[in-house]
């Protein structure tokens, strides 16, 4: 079973996140929200309050995909992170999947990822995306990097972390089961 650790920093944006772990639950993920503080309660963008599966002080470099969602507040913390910016450079030089969505990609261009690398973001925040070839497609893909434009874009987004992780038919499948 492949495993995905979703970031949660106070003020991430709620859609972005969840919708991604849904999809991926759905299509048999081990997916583990982490809380970036020392609290498991994770307070969004938008005044909900979600509980983290776990703190990161408990994540291991064990999964095969890491998972960064936007929010203007939440990416300001997690690129504040240094743990987190260990740990998703350790992933990106190990070749394994880094993605992000919304303003989230710009984490991975303040942690250097993105040089010459294909990546989208949140229209008008693409002076985050340090050294990357901008892409303005709705879900990009350039190798182990995966990137996604933000909020309206989260299904496709998630339905192309499935296809990559797991395969075609197992994307299609949740894609159907949820009438998209």
């Amino acid at each position: 079973m492949k495993k995905i650790y979703v970031f949660l920093a106070d003020g991430f944006e709620e859609v972005e996140a969840l919708t991604v772990v849904d999809l991926l639950r759905r299509a048999q993920c081990d997916v583990l929200m982490v809380s970036i503080s020392d609290n498991l309660m994770v307070h969004s963008a938008h005044g909900i309050d979600i509980k983290a599966d776990c703190l990161f002080d408990t994540v291991t470099e064990d999964a095969d995909m890491l998972v960064l969602p936007g929010g203007l507040q939440g990416t300001a913390n997690l690129k504040k992170h240094t743990g987190l910016s260990a740990l998703v450079s350790n992933y990106n030089k190990a070749g394994k999947f880094v993605t992000a969505i919304c303003a989230g990609p710009t984490v991975l261009g303040h942690f250097g990822l993105l040089t010459n690398k294909k990546a989208c973001c949140y229209p008008n925040m693409e002076d985050g995306l340090l050294g990357a070839d901008v892409s303005f497609d709705p879900v990009t893909v350039d190798g182990n990097i995966i990137t996604g434009r933000g909020l309206g874009v989260a299904i496709p987004f998630a339905l192309t972390l499935i296809e990559v992780l797991l395969d075609a038919q197992t994307s299609e499948k949740v894609k159907t089961s949820i009438v998209f």
